[in-house]
């Protein structure tokens, strides 16, 4: 996931919680509806201005889990060698 995608997410969450605190909504239901609104317009408005649809961005290369394995892995390394900072 890439910065453009990362923000469009964080300002999704962030305007749902908003709307549903301000509007005091109550209940999974009426919340389920509320996230799935927010959702719809923050995916219009990336259509609206012309962005690029989260579907249709670039997938990394390597998955999270990839990432996490490889970084330990290479921790093991440096801990069996004592090169391991502590800072790291």
């Amino acid at each position: 996931m890439g910065s453009e995608e990362l923000a469009a997410n964080l300002f999704r969450i962030t305007q749902t919680e908003s709307k549903l605190k301000r509007e005091k909504v109550q209940g999974v239901q009426n919340a389920t509806s509320t996230h799935f609104t927010v959702g719809r317009k923050v995916r219009q408005t990336i259509k609206d201005l012309g962005g690029t649809m989260p579907e249709n961005l670039p997938t990394p290369e390597k998955s999270i889990t990839q990432v996490e394995r490889e970084q330990i892995t290479e921790l093991k390394q440096k801990a069996r060698t004592k090169s391991l900072m502590l800072d790291e």
